[in-house]
């Protein structure tokens, strides 16, 4: 009863900060001719509601595509529909064909804000709850309330989805994913992951570690027995959840490419934003986009990508645990951020999630790694007004996880989950012994370096030569931190003992 008491505690506090944020601007607020996201999600349920499917994703007179069309996967366009159908039986202005663009009113934004908080509450917040609920490790000894507090504080995903304007579904279907798997509940999971896929595509990032470890866990059972037969139900379900969510388009190819086509637009080439990732951080030398084709760049990323997260999914294959999928999820999901074609700075928190499921195994490296993802999204925060939000969730997070998880204790190799990879290092590397020390300073140097950036992007104003001097520099300091943490979190996984306690044995 006590433990349920404290969830509830934790859960009304996170939809207090939730309600906080929401309570302030929101991406291109009052900025025509295309205001920002709010208003793609608000245009969304005007086209779903008002065009019949088949025009869902085409360029039409009532159709624009340049005007935020869609280019999510049809789960998302379904959502845009149940959405509109609501306002619809509250205010028909809101969705009107031509007339409700750009809509801004104080009553339309609680309703938009409101049905974010339905999303978080249908999906994501009792994902997060079960989850935590359900963790076995007991290394650091912490109630699941504690975990699922510092989890749902994670002042990335409130910002973005509560402040900037996202909903939460792809991320919260996707944990729903790593909740069965946990349990062994492998269809379910699978018909999770699907439906997180089929929401965002940019959910691709998980895609190699469910596959690898599903994968894994039939080469375990035998593939000419047990194994062959998982395998079959595992490929029926997906086939049949893929068959589900595209039903409407299924009848005709020429939807089924259009919908592709929106989905993955390879001519648009490498982004030009300031996203931290490892092409916008070159461009400050070389211009890529200036260099070589579109096509070229897709065939570079691609080749770069894969090439940085095989060692994480063969070990995943070999090796199937429950620890090396969640370890996985993470150095895969920085791989496709840091490398992959066509990157948005909100596409972190792609990375952040998996990250937030480990931080009772590893509090001090994924406090560190949630503090960077958030900075490293500050440009597109100050854009839309999010400074002040920004300056309180991030603080109240490193406390709550100082506070909660000790961190700055938690630096020993041990504690770091570097205790193999530190013993084949032993009579190599003399400054290992100094390495809790060595990395308490590196951290608190980072968090003084964030500080620094944040308070001159806030409030200095560039020099005129240089107009992007903060958010590139941003982009860049937080780049070289997530390649760092590339190297670290693929070293855990491949020096990750065989037999380590905490991995589960597939049976």
């Amino acid at each position: 009863m006590e433990k349920w008491s404290l969830m509830t505690v934790t859960v009304l506090l996170a939809l207090t900060v939730r309600w906080a944020v929401s309570l302030g601007s929101y991406s291109g607020a009052g900025k025509p001719p295309m205001y920002g996201d709010y208003e793609a999600q608000r245009h969304w349920q005007e086209i779903t509601y008002n065009l019949p499917i088949r025009q869902w994703y085409f360029n039409t007179s009532d159709n624009n595509l340049l005007y935020w069309g869609l280019d999510y996967p049809p789960l998302t366009a379904y959502h845009s529909f149940v959405c509109a159908s609501i306002a619809k039986l509250i205010n028909p202005d809101w969705v009107a064909l031509h007339s409700s663009r750009g809509y801004e009113s104080q009553p339309h934004k609680l309703f938009m804000r409101t049905t974010v908080f339905v999303a978080d509450l249908l999906v994501y917040i009792p994902a997060v709850i079960l989850y935590c609920s359900s963790l076995k490790e007991t290394s650091a000894k912490k109630k699941a309330s504690t975990v699922a507090l510092c989890i749902l504080l994670y002042p990335g995903l409130i910002l973005i989805d509560h402040g900037h304007f996202q909903y939460p579904l792809s991320l919260g279907f996707a944990l729903w994913g790593v909740l069965c798997l946990s349990h062994d509940w492998d269809l379910l999971g699978s018909v999770a992951f699907c439906l997180a896929l089929n929401y965002k595509q940019m959910e691709l990032y998980h895609s190699l570690p469910f596959f690898c470890y599903l994968l894994g866990k039939c080469f375990k059972k035998g593939l000419k027995g047990k194994g062959l037969v998982l395998l079959t139900k595992l490929a029926g379900t997906v086939v049949l959840s893929f068959a589900a969510c595209w039903l409407p388009f299924g009848t005709d190819v020429e939807q089924i490419m259009q919908v592709l086509r929106r989905l993955f637009p390879i001519d648009r080439g490498l982004p030009i934003d300031k996203v931290a990732n490892i092409w916008c951080s070159l461009s400050v030398l070389i211009k890529i986009k200036n260099v070589v084709s579109p096509q070229t760049q897709l065939k570079l990323s691609f080749a770069v990508t894969f090439l940085s997260l095989l060692p994480a999914c063969i070990k995943l294959t070999v090796q199937p645990s429950l620890k090396g999928f969640k370890f996985a999820l993470v150095s895969c999901a920085l791989s496709f951020f840091l490398f992959s074609f066509q990157v948005h700075e909100k596409s972190i928190l792609l990375v952040a999630l998996p990250v937030c499921l480990i931080i009772n195994e590893i509090p001090f490296m994924a406090t560190w790694f949630l503090l960077v993802s958030t900075f490293s999204m500050l440009p597109l925060l100050l854009k839309d007004g999010l400074l002040l939000p920004y300056a309180v969730t991030t603080p109240a997070f490193l406390v709550t996880c100082l506070a909660s998880f000790s961190i700055l204790d938690k630096t020993s190799a041990e504690d770091l989950q570097l205790k193999a990879f530190s013993l084949s290092l032993k009579g190599y590397v003399s400054w290992f012994k100094s390495f809790p020390r060595i990395v308490r300073t590196l951290f608190l140097l980072s968090l003084s370096l964030m500080g620094v950036l944040s308070l001159l992007s806030a409030a200095v104003p560039p020099p005129q030569s240089l107009p992007d001097l903060f958010p590139v520099s941003v982009s860049i300091v937080s780049c070289l931190h997530f390649l760092l943490f590339l190297v670290y979190f693929n070293v855990v996984i491949l020096w990750d003992s065989k037999n380590s306690k905490s991995q589960k044995k597939i049976s």
